[in-house]
């Protein structure tokens, strides 16, 4: 009786089943809206340049030849935590390798460092003239310079090499203060929470590392620097010395920060570096600001040069085990390109 039972209950229960049409499973999804189409004047795969830097992070510990040069991998990840990939741009390769590579790329990231003059100084001030003319030209090319890069900016713009002043700011983190009337949109700040913003110039959730700077009383003073900069935020050292810390260009996508984004989330070695919640959201926040200016680039070089010269073709070195300034550094000799370019 039972065995009869069940195998009536389960031949009724498929007939039923059989008589279910297979649009009316699937009815409430008919209703769903379709997923919009991508915005098709932006660039979806965007491709930032990083500029390296003399030496090889670790005071010679990894690698002491006079023509090293390395970018720091926490400037990589940076770049690729707002979803784009990186080109090294070893300013050692000859002049037309780093025109041709700057050709590929989407916008310009010049990283912290010491070095101030010589052939690095010369590179750094060509590729700015280079990321100018590309806007000038009507491509939007972005530039963002951290801690040294807004030190040579400052240099190259008002023609002065010695127009920095010294400040006592390093391993410090800081807050932020705000200026004054300041409009935040289309600016570095522009996306982030007010909340954040408010936080930023009572917590200290920037890292600065710097023995140099630019106070804001100079930078106004200065027909050429006021001209083409704006100052957003001022930040105080140790000896209570107030020097901008980040500043827009007016008419360009060039932001300048003396202060260090990457750090927040991808350097450990020094117990002063932010790392709480509220501190990696501000890294995220610049990352995505600057990504999302290089996706307004229209260039899109073929893939196959890209493929040869991205940061993938080269593996970190683990510099912090070594004890050098930074977790992971990337090192770069002088040799052929990759790809001809």
């Amino acid at each position: 009786m039972g065995t009869y039972f069940w195998i009536s209950f389960f031949t009724t229960l498929i007939q039923l089943m059989a008589t279910v049409k297979p649009q009316q499973l699937i009815e409430s999804q008919l209703n769903l809206p379709s997923c919009p189409g991508p915005d098709p004047t932006l660039n979806y795969r965007p491709v930032i340049g990083i500029v390296s830097h003399p030496g090889d992070g670790a005071s010679g510990r990894l690698n002491n030849g006079t023509d090293v040069s390395y970018i720091a991998a926490s400037y990589v990840k940076f770049a690729e935590m707002a979803g784009a990939r990186v080109i090294p741009l070893i300013y050692s390769e000859p002049p037309e390798i780093l025109n041709q590579k700057l050709n590929l790329v989407n916008g310009v990231i010049f990283t912290g460092g010491r070095v101030k003059d010589g052939l690095y100084f010369e590179v750094v001030k060509g590729i700015f003239q280079k990321v100018l003319e590309k806007n000038d030209a009507g491509e939007h090319f972005p530039l963002l310079a951290i801690c040294l890069g807004f030190e040579l900016l400052t240099m190259i713009i008002s023609k002065d090499n010695n127009i920095l002043e010294e400040f006592s700011a390093a391993n410090q983190a800081s807050t932020v203060q705000f200026m004054e009337n300041i409009k935040l949109e289309r600016t570095v700040f522009g996306r982030f929470p007010p909340v954040l913003i408010k936080k930023m110039s009572t917590d200290c959730l920037v890292m600065q590392n710097h023995h140099f700077g630019i106070s804001p009383e100079r930078l106004q003073a200065n027909k050429d620097l006021c001209s083409f900069f704006r100052i957003l935020t001022t930040s105080t050292d140790k000896k209570n010395k107030v020097y901008v810390s980040t500043a827009q260009a007016r008419r360009y996508p060039v932001t300048a920060l003396q202060w260090h984004p990457e750090k927040n989330v991808f350097e450990w070695r020094s117990s002063q570096i932010p790392h709480t919640e509220d501190a990696i959201q501000v890294t995220q926040h610049v990352a995505n600001y600057f990504v999302s200016e290089a996706r307004k680039s229209s260039n899109k070089p073929a893939p196959s040069k890209l493929l040869d010269n991205l940061i993938y073709n080269y593996s970190p070195s683990f510099a912090g085990k070594a004890g050098g300034s930074f977790d992971e550094v990337y090192l770069f000799s002088p040799r052929p390109a990759l790809s001809s370019l």
